[in-house]
């Protein structure tokens, strides 16, 4: 079975990240990394409390949401978990959303969290990794730190809105950015109709 990483970091928007989850678990083992300051941000924007005492109390409750068992969380400062060695294969890693505290870490090279470790092995592994920004608007720092990761191969996927597949509404709004970002890594999937088809 294929292994994704799925990161979801501090900033608005981790329902694109939750939705990817549900699309990458239908056909992946998924190993889920959450910021500390992600878990209050996603009960504000979507209701759901995935936080725990531990990491297999926010894994069980990942797996509910899900409808899968193909799904593991690693906190935030777990630097024992295999998504911080390159010996732990995967067909790549998303960031989504990625704040932009996150996005210059990860440009930088310093892996304080696990996070940004396992972005750091992702690209000297040299494997796929996804990252989407979320600010409005990008300052010089925040272009700075794209076109860094970008000249190395990393795809930058900012959660922008087609509306050519006419959405009839905010899923269908969020289903169109969950399937660009997906498409970014390869990941087949039928969250939307594509142009032409």
């Amino acid at each position: 079975m294929n292994k994704f990483i799925l990161a979801i970091t501090g900033a608005t928007g981790p329902l694109l990240g939750l939705r990817v989850l549900k699309e990458l678990s239908k056909k992946a083992e998924v190993h889920v990394l959450i910021s500390g300051q992600s878990f209050s941000i996603i009960r504000d924007e979507t209701g759901h409390d995935f936080s725990g005492e531990s990491e297999e109390e926010v894994r069980v409750k990942l797996a509910a949401y899900t409808g899968t068992k193909d799904i593991y969380f690693h906190s935030e400062h777990n630097f024992e978990a295999p998504v911080a060695s390159g010996s732990f294969k995967t067909e790549g890693m998303f960031v989504v959303p990625c704040s932009m505290k996150t996005l210059a870490g990860i440009s930088h090279g310093y892996s304080n969290t696990l996070v940004e470790r396992a972005a750091d092995v992702t690209i000297k592994e040299g494997r796929k990794l996804v990252i989407c920004p979320r600010e409005m608007p990008f300052s010089q720092i925040h272009l700075e730190n794209m076109l860094a990761l970008a000249r190395i191969g990393v795809k930058i996927a900012p959660p922008v809105i087609g509306f050519y597949h006419r959405p009839a509404d905010l899923d269908g709004m969020m289903d169109f950015i969950a399937g660009r970002i997906l498409d970014a890594l390869g990941v087949e999937h039928d969250l939307y109709r594509r142009w032409g088809s």
